[in-house]
């Protein structure tokens, strides 16, 4: 197909660890942020890597689901231009991380004139819950709605990304709080992984890279009472490598 003009945008895949029911079922709006302090689940409750979908309201391929973005202006480089879809369309302002992804080229990924896509990837802690526009929904990333364009491979390739960067680097800092307990950095890297993590070796391993800190103090003990947990601090709140030549997988 010959194009006569080609249109630059940035889409971004947004992920934050949340709740979703276990009955959920694709486009469903029912998650719920993570509450640091309890980090377990609920009965009827699971925890998994969430990623920031708006419904398509017109054509092409209305009812979809797409990723955050739109046209580069001609005043403004990509990563600007990715900050501002997130907070101009989504209201998503409270990023602790944001990476260049991959560039999406194929001539014919979406219908009309060409549009080349520069892709990010965005992390939202855990303590934000930013308040969303009406058609804008928190979907998990194991069982997404049904995607606009080529927008589910971008998301998949988010994902693959952030699985990657768990291993050798601390990214793990832009989806947690600022001061948590290892169950909770645990159910961090449970949900971003796909995968059961043991918390002995999580903990060993992350401390032994010199990723998080001890901060001194102790969780308030739950209900059931017990030794009060230990509250952890990330040692940096910037992406950084850890170990380059690691694979984690601390599986139980």
């Amino acid at each position: 197909m010959a194009h006569s003009s080609t249109i630059h945008e940035s889409l971004t895949a947004v992920f934050q660890v949340r709740r979703f029911p276990d009955t959920i079922t694709a486009g469903q709006d029912a998650s719920a942020p993570v509450d640091p302090e309890s980090p377990r689940c609920a009965p009827g409750w699971h925890t998994e890597l969430a990623v920031l979908l708006w419904e398509r309201a017109m054509e092409p391929q209305t009812g979809t689901w797409s990723l955050p973005g739109g046209r580069l202006r001609d005043d403004e480089d990509l990563d600007v231009s990715a900050r501002r879809q997130l907070a101009e369309k989504v209201d998503v302002r409270e990023l602790w991380h944001i990476e260049q992804l991959s560039v999406f080229s194929d001539p014919d990924r979406v219908p009309g004139p060409r549009r080349i896509a520069s892709a990010y990837l965005g992390l939202v802690p855990l303590s934000a819950d930013p308040h969303l526009p009406p058609d804008t929904r928190w979907h998990p990333v194991s069982s997404l709605p049904n995607m606009s364009f080529d927008h589910g491979t971008v998301v998949h390739h988010a994902r693959t990304r952030l699985a990657a960067k768990l291993s050798y680097t601390n990214i793990a800092f832009a989806l947690a709080p600022s001061h948590f307990t290892m169950s909770t950095l645990r159910e961090i890297y449970c949900a971003a992984l796909g995968y059961e993590v043991d918390t002995t070796n999580l903990q060993r391993v992350l401390s032994r890279r010199k990723v998080i800190t001890p901060t001194g103090d102790t969780a308030s003990p739950g209900k059931a009472g017990g030794r009060p947990a230990a509250v952890y601090r990330f040692t940096d709140d910037e992406i950084r490598v850890t170990d380059e030549f690691a694979a984690l997988r601390p599986r139980g």
